[in-house]
């Protein structure tokens, strides 16, 4: 468990952590928030986070993943597919990850498997995606900033629909900010039903992605993290831009951790997040 004799000084810490990180960084929007309060610990290009609105990617995954299978709706048992070719709507979707059988709940979210989670896209139903997004606090402003922009939301017409927004490639836009408060929610929800199947599914799934998964940078110094990355693509540009967004520690999360890499991938900006990490106050080592 992370841990410091003064709030003040671990703060001060963060924030060191933060500006160092950014300095081979410096176009990054990077937040880190208390978990518990809600409070803004450190961030930079604090202003620029509050007005960037962009398609979260894979970052949708766990909280989509975990509402679903607390209401009951989803099997995390239950085992699909990947052939790594996935097309909607003739957008290509390939999966990166290596060839694998099935994927269950766990494994599908440490590999950010586009084919499993396009098949949990398939069994929502209208308006499904906005009552699950909404509670976490994705879908409008946060207070952290003044002036600060609110997602961009479409609700989804189609299954194609459905998909690419669940996918989070498409009709879906939110600002580091948001993405933030939205993991603070899972790590509240996280911690408040522990023994529900849904809390120990996606928790390890995010450890295990944040520890040889697609998030695997967020762990390079050693430190101890649950997280996802995400990749897409701008609305005016096929330039690609990355999401880490991340709960430190992984077991008993004190601190939320978000990084947009303005042009680049999810891996990018988990590489930012573990240069961050290696340098925050205390805490459990792998």
């Amino acid at each position: 468990m992370w841990s410091w004799s003064c709030r003040a000084s671990g703060a001060a810490t963060w924030k060191a952590a933060v500006s160092a990180a950014a300095q081979a960084a410096p176009e990054a929007r990077i937040i880190v928030l208390d978990t518990s309060t809600g409070r803004l610990v450190a961030s930079y290009r604090l202003n620029e986070a509050a007005h960037t609105l962009a398609a979260p990617g894979s970052t949708l995954k766990p909280l989509v993943l975990y509402s679903l299978i607390a209401a009951g709706r989803w099997n995390p048992d239950r085992r699909i597919s990947c052939d790594r070719r996935l097309r909607v709507a003739g957008r290509g979707l390939a999966c990166s990850h290596p060839p694998t059988p099935p994927f269950d709940a766990r494994e599908a979210l440490a590999w950010s498997c586009n084919s499993y989670f396009a098949e949990l896209a398939r069994s929502l139903h209208p308006g499904d995606l906005a009552g699950i997004l909404r509670p976490t606090g994705l879908l409008g402003v946060t207070g952290l900033a003044k002036n600060e922009a609110a997602a961009d939301f479409h609700e989804p017409r189609t299954p194609d629909d459905e998909q690419l927004a669940l996918l989070g490639v498409a009709g879906i836009r939110v600002s580091p900010l948001e993405l933030a408060e939205a993991y603070r929610w899972l790590a509240l929800e996280m911690a408040s039903h522990p023994e529900l199947p849904a809390t120990q599914v996606v928790r390890a799934g995010l450890m295990d992605s944040a520890s040889f998964g697609m998030a695997g940078e967020a762990s390079r110094g050693k430190r101890s993290v649950a997280g996802k990355t995400g990749t897409a693509e701008g609305v005016a540009s096929a330039r690609t831009h990355g999401w880490f967004a991340g709960l430190a520690p992984a077991a008993n999360p004190q601190m939320v951790v978000v990084v947009f890499a303005p042009a680049g991938r999810g891996a990018d900006a988990a590489h930012i997040a573990g240069e961050i990490l290696a340098r925050a106050p205390g805490g459990e080592r792998r």
